[in-house]
């Protein structure tokens, strides 16, 4: 009789609000289900928790054994993120202005001791600190970025970026110890090298690629993530509206339709998914001001439990965020697995979370399960790709629908 008691005095709080505010102090409890009633999910300064949307997809340590670079084997990334990003974190909570500096500066950093990381799309600084929980000093700039590299001197450190729409390289001072080079002594040299360490016809279009040795690469099994029913019940949950009232009704041949009072779900046999809410007038002119970090990570939240929870061995990372008219905003990701992107049917992206002020109007999913065969395919080695593609190219997987899928070199443009 207590505990039911209890469990009816929690449950009538609950649905009062009552505690709202204790339940907004534990990370991501409840937030999607408040964004899908029209909340904004915004945080109060201070109090918001972020997470990383992605991860370097290629990171270098050089120590005084030599370069190792760590690219293509995700557990082995995984390890070398988990070891490094708290060199990362502290120099960039640490670091004074930063200042424009010369290119063969900043080549000396990468070719000197410290880590070097490098992701696949840009990354707003600001967004890179919420991600490491650095807590950066405020700076009037806020420059996107793929490349950043932390250096390691005689007395301390310095970090090195490259702002990616200007092109300009940038160095500052931080407080970081240059005894954190002695934590990157596990690592052996195998032989990782810049392009423009080589004289390589092409090298000049793509200075920073990194080349790695061995042309063997996984072939990954791809197939559904589930059946429509549960993949339904994965995104019902996962948008707040599993115990809600509604109707599921066939849509054509291979699909099925959701439909609530206030939102409608389309979901086909291959995994597609489109979620749209019909209300959404009522948030017209309820315009809701959110950083880019927040809007990233309200994003992530539901490709967390949603995409994520099928994928299997693939790694779902942030791409992109665009800004149009009317407040509106739309947060892409990307399926990702060793060291390769996945590229969907026409090159659709994994998925898309689309916000109107502040509010998540529609989102699409494309629900895939990926996993590592024990075959694997020998491309042409990494200096000879450089070569021939003249400039910067990247390690893909094309899925359009076969039971096993092969690595191939694409140019990145």
């Amino acid at each position: 009789m207590i505990v039911l008691l209890t469990a009816s005095a929690l449950l009538l709080a609950w649905r009062t609000r009552l505690f709202n505010d204790f339940f907004s102090t534990i990370p991501f409890f409840g937030s999607v289900a408040e964004l899908m009633r029209g909340s904004s999910g915004a945080s109060e300064p201070g109090s918001a928790t972020i997470k990383e949307a992605a991860r370097p997809l290629c990171i270098v340590i050089t120590n005084e054994e030599g370069r190792c670079g760590v690219r293509y084997d995700t557990d082995a990334r995984n390890a070398a993120y988990d070891r490094t990003s708290s060199i990362l974190s502290e120099a960039l909570g640490s670091v004074s202005a930063p200042a424009e500096v010369s290119e063969e500066e900043w080549r000396a950093a990468l070719s000197g001791p410290g880590v070097y990381f490098s992701y696949i799309t840009p990354v707003k600084l600001s967004v890179l600190d919420g991600w490491l929980g650095a807590r950066m000093p405020d700076f009037s700039d806020d420059p996107s970025l793929r490349r950043i590299c932390v250096a390691f001197g005689e007395d301390r450190s310095r970090i090195y970026f490259q702002d990616f729409e200007s092109g300009l390289y940038y160095g500052a001072d931080t407080a970081s110890s240059a005894g954190k080079a002695q934590e990157l002594g596990i690592f052996s040299a195998n032989g990782a090298l810049f392009a423009f360490e080589t004289d390589i016809t092409g090298a000049e279009n793509a200075p920073y690629l990194v080349l790695m040795q061995g042309s063997d690469h996984p072939d990954i099994h791809a197939g559904a993530a589930g059946n429509t029913e549960d993949l339904l019940n994965l995104t019902l949950t996962a948008l707040g509206h599993s115990n809600e009232t509604y109707r599921v009704l066939p849509d054509g041949t291979d699909a099925i339709r959701c439909i609530g009072t206030q939102f409608n779900i389309r979901l086909d046999l291959h995994g597609r998914t489109l979620y749209r809410r019909t209300d959404v007038q009522q948030v017209t002119g309820d315009t809701q001001t959110q950083s880019e970090s927040e809007l990233i990570e309200r994003a992530r939240l539901i490709i967390a439990d949603t995409i994520v929870r099928a994928c299997g061995d693939a790694e779902v990372f942030f791409e992109s965020i665009v800004f149009g008219a009317r407040d509106y905003c739309s947060v892409y990701f990307g399926y990702y697995i060793a060291g390769g992107r996945v590229i969907l049917y026409e090159d659709e992206n994994a998925a898309r979370v689309t916000f109107m002020s502040g509010v998540v109007t529609e989102v699409e999913l494309c629900f895939r399960h990926f996993s590592f065969s024990e075959a694997y395919t020998a491309l042409l080695p990494e200096i000879q790709t450089l070569a021939a593609a003249g400039g910067e190219f990247m390690l893909c997987y094309s899925d359009a629908g076969a039971e096993t899928i092969q690595p191939a070199w694409i140019r990145k443009s």
